[in-house]
């Protein structure tokens, strides 16, 4: 049965309370859904550049290649990844759907994790030596990444995939609701039948919600702070590259 079929009473009473109201839980929501196919455009206009660059036969072509996926790895993918993670953490945690309570959120959040942690050991490390042996190639002759070309185009494809995968969770929202979820509803119906109706649907009360709302805002402040940092300091890039 979908929740479609669900008579009103029943989903308020299985429904976990919302830490956000629907005016901020629809703002989060664009941005998670803006970051999020931003984050996928980046990528595929990477993995175009990556093709060019490995099977371009004009110094020039290869070079502004190998450039432009440096700028756009640090300063578009970078950032929309982190503020996708952000943003999809704090609506997990901030809604009804919770950050463990259903197997695809938690599919889809570890996916953005790993894909995350891959991205900047890709960036910092892969796609910067890349760029760095292109453009340290002596004039005259055919600039080449080495095997580091193959390498980024694996990768961006990789991406790409995975980004498509969490994509797809979000958008049918398989396997249901896990054993925590699953007693957490239980909690919820056995206390909705000891005490009456809240009067408004979706109020707050008591320390819990708040509480998640303050520890997610301070994790996205964190993420923030630390993307501004390494966006602002080109030191602590050259630091991956010792």
């Amino acid at each position: 049965m979908s929740t479609l079929d669900v008579p009103d009473a029943r989903r308020d009473r299985d429904a976990a309370p919302s830490a956000m109201s629907p005016r901020l839980r629809k703002l989060v929501l664009t941005t998670h859904v803006t970051c999020s196919v931003g984050w996928i455009g980046a990528v595929a206009g990477f993995l175009v550049l990556s093709i060019a660059g490995l099977a371009g036969q004009d110094g020039e072509t290869v070079r502004g290649a190998y450039l432009a996926m440096d700028l756009i790895g640090a300063y578009v993918i970078v950032p929309m990844s982190l503020a996708s993670l952000a943003t999809g953490l704090l609506q997990a945690l901030g809604t009804r759907w919770g950050l463990l309570q259903h197997y695809w959120v938690l599919a889809k959040f570890v996916l953005a994790i790993l894909a995350t942690v891959a991205l900047m050991v890709h960036q910092f490390l892969a796609v910067a030596e890349a760029k760095a042996r292109v453009l340290g190639a002596p004039a005259g002759t055919a600039p080449s990444a080495g095997p580091l070309g193959v390498q980024l185009v694996g990768d961006a494809t990789l991406a790409i995939v995975v980004l498509l995968a969490a994509v797809t969770l979000s958008v049918f929202k398989p396997w249901g609701r896990t054993s925590y979820g699953r007693r957490r509803q239980l909690q919820r119906r056995a206390a909705a039948l000891r005490t009456a109706p809240m009067p408004h649907r979706g109020r707050v009360t008591g320390d819990g919600p708040s509480a998640r709302l303050k520890a997610t805002l301070i994790v996205v402040g964190l993420i923030v702070v630390v993307v501004g940092f390494l966006l602002s300091r080109p030191s602590v890039t050259s630091l991956f590259l010792r």
